[in-house]
């Protein structure tokens, strides 16, 4: 029979098909993992075993391990965030589940830095100035899931990333450049956040994303001026806010018909090109906020589970009686539970009611006032 630690593990691992969070990690304390829910999960089944929860007490091993000088151990835990680090430390224990890094001064990481953890399941390293990595660093870490790596200097995608990896953070680099086969045979990748780089749609090269199955996806504060070509397929979540993205074309969406969720907020959009979002079938929820539009775009009467349009901040003066719910009955299968179109030049008073015939609630629907 397997061991208790073990199987919470296992019980951890299996939550990795839901969909990551949309807003970028942000370690807040020791056992505050910020958004994301997966490592969350993992610390609070570590910590209920701490505290003598209804799982059985760990048997003391015959030796104790050590603990890097100023770090703090915690069962599987190691915490060496917040202490001026200028390298990684050399005596972690070779048992370590996640490695906190994070808010140092590391500068790079070297081949025999992570020697012996074979069981390392988390690393974080936000918040340093790493901006070399040797091609064999993360060699040792065979059963790596998620790796942090945001805040950083670095200038590309790390090489030879573990194949066990299912989630990768490298937001607020300075990587400009994407190569072809840039995330090697990451066939496990679930999900990817690499916004605030300086990354312009040449910046992506044919086969940048080859073999990845991401759900995922995350570009938000970059220097796209359009819809990136050639992303995966799979793809349940594309975030693009941020950017200098100036019009949808139609066939833009078109390899992306497992979208539920699509960021387009605080770009230059002023034209969806009639039919693109024709190609997304499934859409559930649509942020089109903080652009540029003249007019409610078209197709959304089209969309069956579209349930949250975000359409506020733009320049929409007029809004027709078919602009969101479609003729006749039965066409659309899930009501709107959210429509905003607050800080646009409409008066209010001179939309018909019937043009919010199929949404759930009219608290669902937000007008304000178009103050600036």
């Amino acid at each position: 029979m397997l061991p208790h630690s073990v199987l919470l593990l296992l019980l951890c691992v299996t939550r990795l098909l839901t969909p990551c969070p949309a807003l970028p990690f942000e370690q807040k304390g020791f056992w505050d993992f910020g958004m994301d829910s997966d490592i969350g999960e993992l610390m609070k089944m570590m910590r209920d075993e701490e505290e003598g929860s209804a799982v059985e007490e760990l048997p003391h091993p015959k030796h104790e391990s050590t603990c890097p000088f100023g770090c703090q151990c915690h069962l599987r835990v190691v915490q060496c965030s917040d202490l001026s680090l200028t390298a990684v430390p050399y005596d972690i224990p070779s048992d370590t589940r996640l490695l906190d890094l994070q808010n140092n001064y590391i500068t790079e990481l070297r081949e025999n830095d992570f020697k012996g953890l074979s069981n390392l399941y988390a690393l974080v390293l936000r918040n340093n100035q790493i901006s070399r990595v040797h091609p064999r660093a993360f060699a040792p870490l065979q059963r790596m899931q998620k790796l942090y790596f945001s805040h950083n200097h670095l200038t590309a995608v790390p090489k030879n990333l573990p194949a066990s990896l299912e989630e990768l953070r490298i937001h607020d680099n300075h990587i400009r450049k994407v190569p072809e086969g840039a995330f090697g045979n990451l066939r496990n990748m679930n999900c990817i956040e690499m916004g605030g780089n300086p990354l312009q749609n040449s910046g992506f090269e044919p086969g940048a994303f080859k073999g990845l199955k991401l759900s995922y996806l995350r570009i938000s504060e970059a220097k796209l001026t359009g819809v990136p070509k050639d992303l995966p397929e799979s793809l349940n979540e594309l975030h693009l806010d941020h950017n200098q993205i100036q019009a949808i074309e139609l066939e833009d969406l078109s390899r992306y018909r497992n979208l539920y969720r699509l960021g387009l907020g605080f770009n230059h959009i002023r034209n969806i090109e009639a039919g693109s979002l024709h190609y997304l079938p499934y859409l559930r929820e649509l942020h089109l906020d903080n652009n540029r539009l003249n007019n409610v775009p078209a197709g959304l009467p089209e969309m069956k589970y579209l349930q949250v349009v975000y359409l506020h901040a733009n320049n929409i003066s007029r809004i027709d009686i078919n602009d969101f719910c479609p003729l006749g009955f039965g066409m659309k299968r899930t009501f709107y539970n959210g429509i905003s179109l607050f800080s646009n030049p409409i008066n209010y008073w001179e939309v018909q009611p019937a043009t919010f015939r199929c949404v759930s609630d009219s608290l669902a629907i937000q007008f304000g006032n178009n103050r600036k």
